[in-house]
């Protein structure tokens, strides 16, 4: 699909250069008509005899068929737009242009109808060219993955392969300078890398064996091979591709409610312009005065009005890292009251490591984490990672699970060398008639603000492990950031005990904790929020709270680069960990919606005061058509601003990139 897209921004680009050159020809020959009427231009003809003399003062005949031949060349275009429209049924705000340069040309008004339509298509032209700028960045984004890729046969010899060609499980090198063709994880080498145009990193990331790159991405500085985990459509860059040219045709409420009006638009105008030609003494005034009507009432400002700005928030998103699905969701970012922050993986790094280790009376420390490790290898838990982790740094040898099942937010079973085995929540382990009372001795008392997991063989609890997760430096600052765009509401919910949610809440600042609950518990709690008259919020990992961001007004998964699951469940992707992205987007929608209002008071106040002085004024059709091209260009270079909203964030990371630039591994 991001190649059909890519092959209709061409179509565009390729339409638009065709009708400039058109227009500039169409152009020359009115101004030509012109330039034969000037007195020592007419005295030059009429001495060699190229021209005759005109009659009467009357425009010369030679003039006449330049000024008409231009004026057919430029309204042509205008014309068939306008009877396709209205053969298909449609009846758009640009025939009313056509209908004016159809009557100067049926009056004779060659020189006239000709400068009409000029400035009507090179207003057209700003419009398409300008669309077509402000959608570069998305149009860069698919360009970046490579034609060719470098895949390592079994033998370790490489060949030159188109990327499309490459599956999951292939092996690929990257050298210094190449765009990394797929997904995939790093087999070997060391190297720098700038996923910008992915995550909306401010700097370069150091990559070695066993991290993750991305499709599209630059490697800079080391060869790395990689193994290939998604190839073509189904990469990271494929998928934000096709959700962000998606999200270009989506339209908010009030687009919709423009072109809802738009057919009643037409008529009404034509009615107007047919009552001041009705009620004019002279005719040939009410003819140009209902000329002049016509031009001006397209109103090409006001139906670009929320279009352009829209596509320019969209492509500012884009470059900072932020997925937007739909731009109802960018508008609505503007109206939230509270948010609800998930804590592990969101406020705090998701990275767990084990701190403590309690073994019961008459258990060994190795056997414990043994058992725990062996049981939770299988899941992807940040804390049955950090277990596993441990136990491999220990050279702990783990036992293959049979059995295994992980029930949500409580805990795994599996069967060990014949032994049935729970880790988990205390709680549950109780729930499933664990005898736990060794834990009633003060020696084995949970320590406060450390996350605890049970381990139970045989239904006798035998011990416990204690494990930390340290808060991300940016979130309280996101969070006081959000507090000031007045967020009034900033809530953080957890399935871990208490203890570390008091302690995590207080250094976050929350309004409100919940800790020890459900996933069904956390759609509770979304739901309560909403009956206290908020508009929510929820940010998580987008892993094990999609039905919690399905739930509220506004999903948000952050760090969804390479996770399908985080980008399918979340309305907004944030596509690395940077919490500071968060309010950048209420900002984003705030900035975008008042650009929007700008344009249409714009668009409406250019309509009214102009249709004024056409019908009372000294405004002239050639004036309304230049006055209609400076407006709609107003209306597109204002919402381009937004293109390079929050762009002052970026400044470090360029300056980081301009020295690797030069660098003479770039130029491979």
């Amino acid at each position: 699909m991001a190649h059909a897209h890519l092959a209709e921004i061409e179509a565009e680009t390729t339409k638009a250069s065709g009708l400039l050159i058109a227009t500039l020809m169409g152009g020359m020959l009115v101004v030509g008509s012109f330039v034969i009427e000037l007195p020592i231009v007419a005295r030059i003809l009429l001495q060699y005899d190229i021209m005759p003399a005109s009659r009467g003062g009357t425009t010369s005949p030679h003039a006449q068929v330049l000024a008409l031949i231009g004026a057919v060349l430029l309204g042509a275009p205008l014309v068939w737009h306008g009877l396709k429209c209205l053969l298909h049924g449609h009846a758009h705000m640009e025939e009313l242009v056509a209908l004016a340069v159809m009557a100067a040309i049926a009056l004779g008004e060659y020189q006239e109808a000709g400068i009409i339509a000029f400035f009507m298509i090179i207003s057209n032209l700003i419009e398409t060219r300008t669309a077509l700028g402000a959608r570069a960045s998305i149009e860069s984004l698919l360009r970046l993955t490579p034609e060719k890729a470098h895949r390592i046969l079994p033998d370790g010899s490489e060949e030159v392969v188109d990327a499309r060609q490459l599956k999951a499980g292939d092996t690929i090198r990257v050298r210094p300078g190449d765009n990394v063709p797929a997904d995939g994880t790093v087999l070997s080498g060391v190297s720098t890398v700038n996923q910008a145009n992915i995550t909306g990193e401010s700097l370069p990331v150091d990559k070695a064996e066993g991290d993750e790159v991305f499709s599209g991405t630059s490697n800079f500085t080391g060869m790395l091979d990689v193994r290939v985990t998604k190839a073509g459509k189904d990469t990271t860059l494929g998928r934000v591709q096709e959700l962000i040219l998606d999200a270009e045709q989506t339209r908010i409420p009030l687009m919709r409610l423009i072109d809802r009006y738009a057919g009643w638009y037409t008529p009404t105008i034509i009615m107007l312009a047919a009552v001041v030609l009705f009620f004019s003494e002279d005719k040939d005034v009410g003819v140009h005065k209902a000329i002049t009507m016509l031009i001006i009432a397209c109103p090409c400002a006001l139906v670009l009005a929320t279009p352009t700005a829209m596509v320019a928030a969209l492509s500012c998103a884009a470059r900072l890292g932020i997925l937007i699905k739909n731009v109802v969701q960018l508008e609505y970012a503007r109206t939230l009251t509270a948010v609800i922050f998930d804590k592990t993986g969101t406020l705090t790094t998701g990275e767990l490591s084990v701190t403590q280790l309690k073994p019961a009376p008459g258990v060994e420390g190795a056997d414990l984490l043994h058992t725990a490790a062996s049981a939770e290898q299988m899941s992807k838990h940040p804390a049955a990672l950090a277990l596993v982790d441990v136990a491999k740094r220990a050279k702990i040898k783990l036992a293959a699970p049979q059995d295994f099942n992980e029930v949500a937010g409580r805990g795994v079973t599996a069967r060990i060398d014949q032994d049935e085995i729970l880790v988990g929540r205390r709680n549950w382990l109780g729930e499933q008639g664990v005898d736990m009372d060794f834990t009633k001795d003060p020696e084995y008392a949970e320590p406060e603000g450390v996350s605890m997991m049970y381990i139970a063989r045989n239904d006798r609890c035998i011990g416990w492990i204690g494990l930390e997760d340290s808060t991300r430096d940016e979130a309280r600052a996101a969070i006081d950031d959000l507090r000031g765009l007045r967020i009034k509401n900033l809530s953080m919910v957890t399935g871990d005990k208490w203890s570390v949610a008091r302690r995590v809440g207080a250094e976050m600042g929350c309004s409100e904790v919940q800790a020890e609950v459900l996933p069904e518990e956390k759609l509770e709690f979304v739901d309560d929020l909403r009956k206290r008259g908020h508009r929510v919020a929820v940010v998580g990992d987008g892993v094990n709270d999609a039905p919690m961001l399905a739930a509220s007004d506004l999903g948000i998964a952050m760090g969804a680069a390479g996770s399908d699951v985080a980008i399918n469940s979340a309305s907004i992707a944030l596509m690395n960990n940077d919490l500071s992205r968060l309010p950048f987007l209420i900002r984003l929608s705030q900035g975008t919606m008042s650009v929007v209002w700008q344009n249409i008071l714009f668009g409406v106040a250019f309509i009214v005061v102009m249709m004024t002085l056409a019908v009372w004024g000294p405004l002239t059709p050639i004036g309304a058509a230049i006055a209609h091209t400076v407006a709609t260009a107003g209306v597109i270079l204002n919402s381009a601003r937004l293109v390079r909203f929050g762009e002052e964030g970026h400044s470090q990371a360029e300056a980081y990139l301009r020295p690797l630039a030069g660098q003479p591994a770039l130029a491979g």
